[in-house]
């Protein structure tokens, strides 16, 4: 039964951008016939990917009634330079009404590229580049595939968008290469934040069957379909990988346990998936075919998928083209960064700088073991990262050379950009930044890492407070897409500017903030976790608080989250915001006793295996007599998330609410099929409880709550 379509928002329309589908005759050394070859191209730039609406679709049809008339010997189908092809075309996703149009546009797909598999003459997916999706599906269609050793990724994110591959990939892939690696690249790869398969990979776990060299690649292709079709080269091909009774049961409950630990059942996409890859083992093709379809149209019309759109949308476009940044024309050059400190934090910032901008990184800290231990350790990354095949030794050795450490604030005298990661406290920070100012540039900007603390208040008495500015990463900084560019009152449009440059430089997705303390993520997650301690603290089992936000598909509970940011940096973050916003934040007394104990480790399990607080810090939690439910443990973090965001909004801190959602999502690995986080409290109803109105971000397609 179709979804209610009552107040949906229905996103704008705008014309499909048509993939044509261009095809020539291919003479190739040692045949007798010609091979046709079809290339995809939607005749735009290669940063904007090739896709497949309906009108693309039609196009890749009569493309292939025109190769099979030419009566060829084989069909191939290759993309654009850099692309192979990125799937369906979401933007035209977005505006299917219904089940039955989401139902007809997945069979229409089905059927078109099943011409590939069914072909009475060979065929093959000569894969020049990204394939994604619809795109990674065409290539399953075919008989043969190749891939190009600098392709950039090859996945199938559908689960991760909360839908599943509708055009033939759960049918498909576990018949090339078995359960387990199906499992893998379908529900795994997908919800571990749509981990991508690089050529190696696809090679590896058999969705491709060769990798050739990018030089020559289509070249290549073609005398290697053609060494094919002569019969010098023979592609072995077991079902299923042969896979046994065993095999199967293990794979499917690995795929379920993954499905549980990423989304906690918040998200139908990979238990969809999963029945469909298990159905694959005993349905013949169309039966298959025509269930994930069905199954495809179910989720095309849930809640879950257009939330996953509008997150989609945030990645991949927002914080590509962040609101309230300055004219780039504005931004300074970097040719050299100062890092101080040089511990754990301040060695990943040194080594992204090194690695992304490939400039000179100079680390100083207060005593010359610490300095040395901190350079040696981001040697030590790099050295891993060569001994795991992700860089060569020369180019190792070369990014090694541009991280050095110094004593000498000195060597600072020629950066453009010194960035602290000291320890949190307001005065050392000053101090750090009133010594910098003797010895930087009067240009290069002042940056700091701070989480919860005022950049404006560091910048204090400097001669050139204009030129500080708010940098924060996210742990771990090689992972997280997130950067908080704040901006002081006095911070000038060059230092932004040249800010989010940097930002764009190092592939991270910024969002500029006030300098409003803990910015956006610190201060959201604090007030939620606030409100699941104060839980505990009155008598709530923690096992139950912990978990009553299990619905939400956060990657982590709240005190594994504590646990990862650590306890002290969570208390002293916590009295930032209670100093000032007052009893909203709340301190827990528990808290400080964990701290007081030095204690990190706050998750154990009983003699049951079951997860709950380690038996040392159970014994210091100091309990009250009223202890409450978990879904009134849910309701009041809810409830919290809503005040603060909409308080959050009215003063200020970022332009819209989709920023909080993007910030949510990118920083705190809040799931896409949520739609960040003011999606989430429209849905349930509780904005307009909380604060009388819906925050209902523009672009995100709802539907009314229950």
């Amino acid at each position: 039964m179709s979804a209610p379509t009552t107040d949906r928002t229905t996103p704008t329309a705008r014309p499909e951008v048509v993939t044509q589908a261009h095809l020539q005759l291919v003479t190739v050394p040692g045949l007798t016939g010609r091979i046709a070859l079809i290339t995809l191209d939607n005749g735009l730039d290669h940063t904007r990917p090739s896709s497949l609406g309906q009108l693309g679709l039609a196009a890749f049809d009569a493309a292939l009634d025109a190769a099979f008339a030419a009566e060829p010997v084989g069909i191939a189908v290759t993309g654009k330079p850099f692309i192979f092809l990125a799937g369906a075309d979401l933007s035209q996703i977005a505006l299917i009404p219904d089940r039955e149009t989401a139902l007809e546009i997945g069979r229409l797909g089905q059927r078109v590229l099943r011409r590939l598999h069914d072909s009475p003459v060979p065929t093959f997916a000569f894969v020049n580049g990204a394939a994604f999706g619809g795109g990674v599906e065409v290539a399953l269609h075919c008989h043969y595939r190749t891939l190009a050793a600098n392709a950039a990724a090859m996945a199938l994110p559908e689960v991760f968008l909360g839908i599943l591959p509708g055009w033939g990939g759960t049918q498909l892939l576990p018949r090339l290469i078995g359960p387990e690696n199906a499992v893998t690249v379908i529900v795994e790869n997908a919800l571990s934040q749509n981990r991508i398969m690089r050529p190696k990979d696809a090679a590896k776990l058999g969705v491709v069957d060769v990798v050739l060299d990018a030089a020559d690649y289509l070249e290549q292709s073609l005398a290697w379909a053609g060494a094919v079709i002569g019969g010098s080269i023979s592609v072995p091909r077991t079902e299923f990988a042969g896979a046994d009774d065993k095999t199967w049961s293990q794979a499917l409950e690995r795929g379920r346990i993954i499905a549980d630990m990423r989304t906690h059942g918040a998200s139908p996409a990979p238990y969809r998936a999963l029945e469909m890859i298990e159905l694959s083992r005993t349905a013949d093709l169309t039966t298959g075919l025509d269930a994930e379809a069905n199954a495809l149209a179910d989720l095309i019309d849930s809640q879950q998928f257009r939330a996953g759109l509008y997150s989609f949308d945030l990645v991949q476009k927002r914080s590509k083209r962040p609101v309230g940044a300055p004219d780039p024309k504005l931004a300074r050059p970097v040719g050299k960064v100062g890092v101080v400190g040089a511990g754990l934090m301040a060695g990943q910032i040194a080594l992204l700088f090194a690695q992304r901008l490939h400039v000179p990184v100079v680390l100083t800290d207060v005593d010359q073991d610490r300095l040395d231990r901190g350079v040696a350790a981001v040697h030590a990354k790099i050295a891993e990262r060569a001994g795991k095949g992700r860089m060569s030794e020369s180019e190792a050795n070369r990014l090694a050379a541009l991280v050095t450490g110094s004593l000498d604030y000195a060597a600072f005298a020629d950066a453009d950009f010194v960035i602290e990661a000291v320890f949190e406290e307001l005065t050392v920070k000053r101090e750090v930044f009133a010594r910098l100012e003797e010895h930087v540039p009067p240009t290069a900007v002042l940056a700091t890492n701070t989480s919860s603390l005022s950049v404006g208040a560091m910048a204090q008495g400097l001669a050139h407070p204009e030129r500080v500015v708010g940098f924060h990463f996210f742990n771990p900084i090689s992972a997280m897409p997130l950067l908080e560019i704040a901006r002081t009152e006095r911070t000038d449009d060059a230092t932004l500017a040249t800010a989010f440059a940097l930002a764009k430089g190092l592939k991270k997705g910024p969002v500029l903030t006030a300098d409003a303390p803990a910015f956006v993520v610190n201060r959201l997650l604090l007030r939620m976790m606030g409100e699941v301690l104060a839980a505990i603290d009155e008598g709530t089992d923690p096992v139950v608080a912990d978990q009553a936000l299990a619905g939400l598909g956060m990657p982590m509970t709240p005190i594994l989250l504590l646990q990862l940011v650590g306890p002290a940096v969570a208390l002293h973050v916590a009295e930032t915001l209670h100093e000032a916003f007052g009893d909203r934040f709340g301190v827990s007394e528990n808290l400080r006793r964990i701290v007081d104990g030095k204690h990190r480790i706050l998750v154990g399990y009983d003699d049951k295996g079951r997860q709950g607080l380690d038996p040392d810090i159970a014994a210091l939690w100091q309990q009250g007599d009223a202890p409450s439910t978990g879904e009134q443990v849910r309701d009041r973090a809810l409830a919290a998330l809503a005040d603060e965001a909409r308080r959050m909004l009215d003063e200020g801190v970022v332009a819209e609410a989709a920023d909080l959602d993007l910030a949510m999502i990118t920083g705190a690995g809040f799931p896409f099929w949520n739609g960040g986080i003011t999606p989430l409290l429209d849905r349930a109803g509780v904005s307009e409880q909380v604060t009388g109105r819906r925050f209902a971000p523009r672009g995100v397609a709802t539907l009314p709550h229950a």
